[in-house]
């Protein structure tokens, strides 16, 4: 019996047969190759800050920017792009299809994942179109300028105020629980755990602690200015992920916050790598 949340199964049907293919758990997988490579430019920039060593604070365009920028630059980003389309479309079908979860009725918690999952496979989609720009040689500034026009945009509309406010307030409790989540290590759960060994097992934890723990304190650094934006009715006040990292570098010890985040993101991608051989990938069925 299907489930009433679930597409119709003429709509299923082709999303079975793509889930099956082999070649959808090898895009899939190697979209988190294609999202560790990306954190790890964001870590390094900003850890070269921290260090005194150059860099710069960035969010993932500006990663991208900086990875067209190098030698043989626009193949690789053509490669990582494709990894980010596949990644994109994984979290479209955990979003929709819920493939882990498919044969039980959904709790409010699983509902929030997925809505997590959409907004996931939204962000990529925005990532690879980025990527292809940069590729034909378009010009993109980056530095967090996006997250204030979006703002600047909502603050228009009727209740844009409490809109964004109430985003400010979701990003924080969403930064918040990857803190959370990170402790607990509830990113296991989502491996194939059985699969690793002691010593995979033992780092994988590390990393995974470390890295969630890292884009945690981002998010909840962003969720606090999006919060004052609102409060103050001001889009200049919003904060990027390159914007939010600045801001930890001008705190007192500073460098230290900075450098514990950037290195944080660096972990984070080695987690993304080990997300790509052992993330438990199941097919619509």
């Amino acid at each position: 019996m299907s489930r009433p949340d679930l597409p119709s199964d003429h709509l299923t049907a082709p999303v079975k047969q793509a889930t099956a293919h082999p070649w959808f758990e090898r895009l899939a997988r190697f979209g988190y190759v294609a999202k560790g490579i990306v954190y790890f430019t964001v870590g390094l920039l900003a850890a070269q800050v921290a260090l005194g060593m150059g860099g710069r604070t960035t969010d993932n365009e500006g990663a991208l920017e900086t990875i067209v920028t190098q030698p043989f630059g626009k193949f690789l980003l053509a490669i990582i792009t494709l990894g980010m389309i596949g990644y994109a479309l994984w979290r479209f079908v955990q979003a929709i299809f819920d493939p882990d979860n498919q044969h039980q009725k959904p709790e409010a918690k699983d509902i929030a994942k997925r809505l997590g999952y959409a907004g996931s496979g939204v962000v990529y989609v925005g990532l690879a179109f980025t990527a292809i720009k940069l590729i034909l040689g378009a010009a993109h500034s980056s530095g967090g300028s996006s997250t204030q026009d979006w703002t600047a945009r909502f603050l228009l509309q009727p209740f844009g105020q409490w809109l964004v406010g109430l985003a400010g307030l979701l990003t924080i409790g969403v930064g918040l629980y990857m803190v959370y989540y990170a402790f607990k290590a509830k990113f296991r759960s989502e491996l194939n755990w059985q699969q690793m060994t002691p010593k995979e097992k033992k780092w994988t934890t590390w990393v995974g602690k470390f890295g969630i723990t890292s884009r945690g304190i981002v998010f909840s650094v962003m969720g606090v200015f999006l919060a004052k934006a609102a409060l103050n009715s001001d889009a200049s006040e919003a904060k990027g992920v390159g914007e939010a990292l600045a801001v930890l570098s001008e705190q007192p010890f500073g460098r230290w916050l900075l450098g514990f985040v950037a290195f944080g993101f660096i972990a984070y991608s080695v987690y993304s790598i080990v997300d790509a051989k052992y993330h438990r990938i199941a097919s619509v069925r």
